[in-house]
């Protein structure tokens, strides 16, 4: 088995439609990228550790349970995160990780961006979005 990393981008929504609209410079756009990200199916969502969640200054969502290896844990989430892998986007929420923790690409984003692990070749394999093969489905 191998395991899969890969390069993603995540930036402040808001960030970007106040700038997209001209209420702020796009420099002042809070966006961070990551390196060698774990592709974590075992994950449902984005998970950051809160210090990138700080830089980013993202809005807090609420609180929720997640089953970790030990149980039950209550952990925050927060909203309003651009998320940017192998040239697709969207924006998604995001589990709250302790500080300097490795961040981890769950399952949500990737099925939703179209992308799924090549763990033979160890990188993400960016599905289809046109023709009869394409990824999205409405049945």
């Amino acid at each position: 088995m191998g395991k899969v990393t890969t390069t993603i981008t995540v930036t402040n929504q808001i960030d970007q439609t106040l700038a997209e609209r001209g209420f702020i410079p796009a420099e002042q756009i809070r966006s961070i990228t990551l390196h060698d990200v774990l592709v974590d199916t075992g994950a449902t969502r984005l998970c950051l550790p809160a210090n990138i969640i700080s830089d980013l200054g993202l809005p807090l969502q609420g609180e929720v349970d997640v089953k970790i290896a030990i149980g039950i844990q209550k952990v925050r989430i927060f909203k309003m995160l651009n998320l940017s892998v192998e040239e697709r986007e969207g924006t998604f929420n995001c589990i709250e990780l302790p500080e300097d923790s490795e961040p981890l690409l769950g399952l949500i984003p990737l099925e939703d961006l179209g992308l799924e692990p090549d763990l033979q070749n160890q990188k993400l394999r960016v599905l289809p979005v046109e023709g009869k093969d394409t990824y999205l489905m409405v049945l």
